[in-house]
């Protein structure tokens, strides 16, 4: 009983030192280029997002703008145009898409500087159906189940696209209020800090929903960039957090974030009562 009596008075403790700290970063702000790419075997355009490194979390990323940015197979190259100058995001031509047994090169220039990358597409898979349940408190409904977490053979990125806006009582609200997406991986290796990870909150959707599921094909270096990616970010701030490091990437020196192919199948659930 002492025990439990002495807790409000250390809660009132601990928050009156509370006190706002301003945490200098060491040393400068990279000069690198933050690439993300990811090109797949959709015909249909792609983009390839081109921007420079913040000192705070809160601050927008800064775009790359004015580049020269090339994707060669080999036998063909397409030239990306950036169609909002300005902007750092560079387009592929609507005709562009990805194959199996070809090796994709990404060339950047900037301000003389060149960045190069190289990526290969494992084959898609077909793939079971997420589960969903209802929440008996609310009535709605969120997703169960989406795949293993881990596999040695299979690395994947799947993609769930979640839409209500066409269910009653929802077309009038904002697109952000009625639309979601969310992402889960499956990997070839698993981790403390995954197992222990600081627990996500839940998205609830009414019956009716309909959600396009999306399975991206990943090789090794792709997942274990995912992987690096995750232990920084999601994963962090669990039981067993991991010392911060640089994330890998398969970019030339200069630039970071990675260049990668994918394979991608999907198909479309709706949510039934």
């Amino acid at each position: 009983m002492r025990s439990l009596l002495m807790l409000p008075v250390l809660a009132l403790f601990l928050t009156g030192c509370v006190k706002e700290t301003d945490w200098p970063l060491e040393g400068d702000v990279p000069k690198d280029i933050i690439v993300d790419a990811i090109i797949t075997d959709e015909v249909k355009v792609h983009k390839v997002t081109l921007s420079r490194p913040v000192d705070r979390l809160d601050l927008p990323s800064q775009p790359v703008a004015g580049a020269a940015v090339l994707i060669s197979d080999g036998d063909s190259t397409w030239q990306l145009a950036e169609t909002l100058p300005g902007s750092g995001v560079y387009y592929t031509p609507a005709t562009f898409f990805a194959r199996l047994q070809k090796t994709y090169t990404l060339l950047i220039s900037v301000n003389g500087s060149i960045y190069t990358a190289k990526t290969a597409m494992m084959a898609g898979a077909l793939f079971r159906e997420l589960t969903y349940a209802r929440d008996d408190g609310n009535g709605m409904y969120y997703v169960d189940w989406v795949a293993s977490s881990f596999s040695l053979e299979s690395a994947a990125m799947w993609e769930l696209l979640i839409d209500w806006s066409h269910v009653a009582g929802y077309e009038s609200l904002d697109s952000a209020d009625n639309h979601a997406r969310m992402l889960f991986y499956t990997l070839p290796t698993l981790d403390v800090s995954e197992v222990f990870a600081p627990r996500m909150g839940s998205l609830f959707f009414p019956a009716g929903t309909v959600i396009t599921e999306r399975r991206y094909s990943l090789t090794a270096t792709h997942a274990e960039f995912i992987r690096g990616l995750l232990l920084e970010t999601n994963w962090t701030g669990g039981v067993f957090p991991v010392a911060p490091a640089n994330v890998g990437t398969n970019l030339s020196d200069g630039a970071r974030g990675y260049f990668g192919a994918c394979a991608v199948t999907e198909l479309s659930v709706t949510i039934e009562p």
